[in-house]
């Protein structure tokens, strides 16, 4: 399997990216194409003796900064290293495409040079999110479409379960509507609309649900428009990342919760665990006709390492062609 690799992308480029890339390969067995400015990819990886020999690299002038608008990727910089790589994937250079970097660009991009699978309105930005008890759901979308349609919710539900089904391995997912409450009645007209198709689909549908009861498993794809999507997202990692936060500074204060630590270390590092957006890397653009992943801005070696090697899931479980005959 060959992936492309963005690899100016996200806040640690191009450490991080290259790193996480050889542990992804040498754990994997996965063939990586770098894409970005050689010179420097070569330099870093000199300095840092990471050994890239078994990697293709592929020059790429410019890069498309994380607060640059979405159009960059077609039209400022046609030459940036994800405008590159996204270009060799829609010709068949790769099979598959990872960048760290800008999101709204790698949407954009994912959707006009990648194309959508047949019948798919919009793609959805689809983060796995972990939950207390160690499983896991799929948000969507979480920003890709700030405003949406009914059916393209339903469409959303469809391309998630089916990436839960063959990728995470959860049978039958449970579809939830985020709403402000769990009765029919509540919500929009979006919401109400949504309800019924999904009501009416083939989809293990178990109604709304609220957003306190995504922490806890309560689905196994949570659907929404991307405007909701992204303040759950946000909000989701900001309340894990304060949580695990306190529980460091509350048990390092002073010698006696030193010693209340040791006596729980297993049951601590079981809750970072379960809470570590690192184990799942990123999210795939759901619905190009192409594998597109997007891993955490933030991505340090062990993050992209598992989006790649989620990014791999998603090509053998073949979740695209899954999708195409859903939506026939």
């Amino acid at each position: 399997m060959k992936i492309l690799v963005d690899a100016m992308g996200g806040d640690n480029a191009p450490l991080e990216i290259i790193k996480g890339s050889i542990d992804a390969h040498n754990e994997y067995g996965i063939d990586i194409i770098l894409v970005g400015q050689e010179d420097v990819i070569r330099k870093v990886s000199s300095e840092n003796n990471l050994d890239i020999s078994d990697f293709q690299v592929v020059n790429a002038t410019e890069v498309i900064a994380t607060d640059e608008d979405a159009d960059s990727v077609l039209k400022k910089k046609p030459d940036s290293s994800m405008t590159v790589a996204l270009k060799m994937l829609a010709e068949g250079e790769g099979d598959a495409f990872v960048s760290a970097g800008n999101s709204g660009a790698l949407c954009v991009g994912g959707t006009l040079l990648v194309k959508r699978i047949k019948g798919i309105k919009r793609p959805g930005f689809a983060p796995v999110m972990p939950h207390f008890g160690g499983g896991c759901f799929m948000l969507i979308d979480a920003g890709a479409n700030l405003e949406a349609r009914p059916e393209m919710l339903l469409q959303f539900a469809v391309m998630a379960s089916a990436y839960m089904d063959k990728v995470m391995k959860v049978e039958n997912p449970r579809v939830g509507l985020v709403n402000v409450g769990t009765e029919e009645h509540k919500g929009s007209e979006l919401q109400h609309n949504t309800f019924e198709l999904l009501k009416n689909s083939d989809l293990n549908f178990i109604g709304n649900v609220e957003g306190r009861d995504l922490p806890y498993g309560g689905c196994d794809v949570a659907v929404c428009d991307g405007f909701t999507g992204n303040v759950i997202l946000k909000t989701f990692e900001g309340t894990a990342k304060a949580i695990l936060g306190k529980v460091k500074e509350l048990f390092s204060k002073n010698a006696k919760s030193k010693l209340a630590a040791a006596l729980v270390m297993s049951d601590i590092k079981k809750l970072v665990k379960e809470f570590d957006y690192n184990e799942y890397g990123g999210a795939p653009i759901m619905g190009t006709l192409k594998p597109v992943f997007k891993a955490h801005g933030s991505s340090k070696a062990k993050t992209f390492k598992n989006a790649l090697r989620l990014t791999k899931d998603y090509v053998e479980a073949d979740v695209i062609n899954e999708i195409s005959k859903a939506v026939k």
